[in-house]
C-alpha cells in the first residue's frame, strides 16, 4: 500500500512538471497573430475597391488665346457628375498611351482612286509620332483586307517608324468596324486617363463586314478613350466635285464625226478638215458607284464628329494633302498637353447598373481658361468580377 502511494505521488509530480514546462513554453516561444488571412483579405478587397471607384477624367485647358495652359492647378477645375459636384482628388500629367488606326482599305472605291492614299496616311502617322512626347506609348492598327496589329505597344520610336514604312500597305477593302473593335481590345490593359486613339479614316467599311458599325462605336466609347478623327471625308468631297464627269478637247476622233465616217470618197482615218470639239463621256455604273461611296462617306463623317465629341478628342477635316499634315500638329499637341484628373464618384460606381452612362461637366475655375473633357463615360465592371 505504501508503494502504491509513493507511485501516485511520484506521478503526480511528474505530470505537475510537465505542466509546468509546457506552460512556460508556450509562454517563451513567439506565437503567430490568431488569424492573419482576413486582413490581407480585406487589404486586397479595399485596393480593388480604391481602383474601381476612381475615374480618371482627360481634360485640356486653354487660356482665352487658345494657347494650351500648363499651369493648371487642383482648385482650376470643376467636376459635374450626373448634376452632383465632384470633389477632385488629384491633376498631373502622365505618359500617354496612343493607338493609331491606319484606314488603308478601299483605295479603288467609288471615286476612281482618290477616296484614301496610303502615302499620306504612312506621312501623317510618322508626323505625328515623331512628334509625341518622349516617353509616350503607342501601337498601330491597319485596317485593310483585316484588322491587324502591326505594331504592338512599344516607346521605339525608330522602330516603329520603321514599321510604317514596311509594313503599312494598300488593300482593296477596309474592315474599319473590325478594326475598332480591335482597338477597344488592345486599349483595355493600358492606364485609364492617358488612353488615345488617332484615327486616319474615311470611315467608311467596304461591303461583306461582318460587324456592325453602331455596335463597335459603341464599344469605342466604353473604352473610355480619347478618340481623335483626322479624316478624309471632305477631302473626298472636294476631289469628288472636280470629278463628276470625264471631258476631253481637242481634235475628236473620226469616228464621232458622222460625215466623215460613211464619206465613201475618202480613205479610211481621213477627214477634210480637222474636227475638233468636247467629248463627254458618262459611266452609269462607276457615277452610282461613286453616288453611294458619297452618300456612305456624308454618314461617317457624321458618326466621326459624334465620336470625337463625345470622347473630348480633336476632329480633323482637310481640304487637301497638305491640310493634313499642317492640321494634324494639334493632334500632336493636344496629346502632349492633356492632364488627367481624378475623383471618387459621389454615387459609388459600384451601384451603377450594367452598362449604366454617367454624364460630365468640366468647368474652369481659373479666369481666362477653359476646359476640354469627354461628355461622359460608362461605368466599368469592376476588375474583381
Amino acid at each position: 500500500m505504501a508503494n502504491l502511494l509513493c507511485r501516485s505521488v511520484v506521478v503526480a509530480i511528474i505530470l505537475a512538471f510537465s505542466s509546468v514546462s509546457n506552460i512556460s513554453a508556450q509562454q517563451t516561444k513567439p506565437q503567430p497573430s490568431p488569424s492573419p488571412t482576413p486582413t490581407l483579405i480585406e487589404s486586397d478587397q479595399e485596393a480593388v475597391r480604391v481602383f474601381t471607384e476612381e475615374v480618371r477624367l482627360p481634360v485640356i485647358a486653354l487660356d482665352a488665346y487658345g494657347h494650351y495652359d500648363p499651369t493648371l492647378d487642383l482648385n482650376d477645375v470643376l467636376v459635374i457628375e450626373d448634376g452632383v459636384i465632384q470633389q477632385v482628388r488629384s491633376i498631373r500629367h502622365i505618359p500617354a498611351n496612343v493607338l493609331f488606326l491606319l484606314d488603308t482599305g478601299g483605295e479603288l472605291s467609288g471615286l476612281g482612286g482618290i477616296s484614301k492614299s496610303t502615302w499620306l496616311t504612312r506621312a501623317v502617322a510618322a508626323n505625328l509620332i515623331s512628334k509625341l512626347p518622349e516617353g509616350s506609348w503607342f501601337a498601330i492598327l491597319q485596317s485593310g483586307n483585316t484588322a491587324d496589329i502591326i505594331q504592338p505597344w512599344t516607346k521605339d520610336k525608330a522602330a516603329a517608324l520603321k514599321v510604317l514604312k514596311n509594313k503599312l500597305n494598300a488593300s482593296k477593302r477596309s474592315r474599319i468596324s473590325e478594326a475598332i473593335v480591335t482597338a477597344t481590345q488592345q486599349l483595355k490593359d493600358r492606364p485609364e486617363g492617358s488612353r488615345h486613339v488617332v484615327m486616319i479614316t474615311d470611315g467608311v467599311d467596304s461591303p461583306g463586314g461582318k460587324v456592325d458599325r453602331n455596335a463597335a462605336i459603341k464599344k469605342l466609347i466604353a473604352a473610355r478613350a480619347t478618340v481623335h478623327v483626322i479624316s478624309y471625308t471632305e477631302l473626298v468631297r472636294q476631289k469628288s466635285d472636280k470629278k463628276t464627269t470625264e471631258v476631253s478637247v481637242g481634235q475628236l476622233p473620226t469616228s464621232s464625226n458622222p460625215i466623215t465616217a460613211t464619206d465613201p470618197t475618202l480613205p479610211p482615218g481621213t477627214t477634210r478638215s480637222p474636227s475638233f470639239g468636247v467629248g463627254i463621256r458618262f459611266d452609269p455604273a462607276m457615277r452610282r458607284q461613286r453616288k453611294a461611296y458619297e452618300a456612305d462617306v456624308k454618314k461617317s463623317e457624321q458618326v466621326l464628329t459624334n465620336v470625337a465629341e463625345e470622347t473630348g478628342g480633336k476632329l480633323i477635316l482637310p481640304l487637301s494633302s497638305d491640310e493634313m499634315l499642317a492640321q494634324s500638329n494639334e493632334v500632336a499637341r493636344a496629346i502632349g498637353a492633356e492632364y488627367v484628373v481624378t475623383y471618387r464618384p459621389k454615387r459609388p460606381l459600384a451601384e451603377a447598373s450594367p452598362g449604366e452612362y454617367r454624364r460630365i461637366e468640366v468647368q474652369s475655375r481659373k479666369v481666362g481658361v477653359t476646359l476640354e473633357a469627354r461628355r461622359g463615360y460608362v461605368v466599368p465592371t469592376p476588375v474583381n468580377e
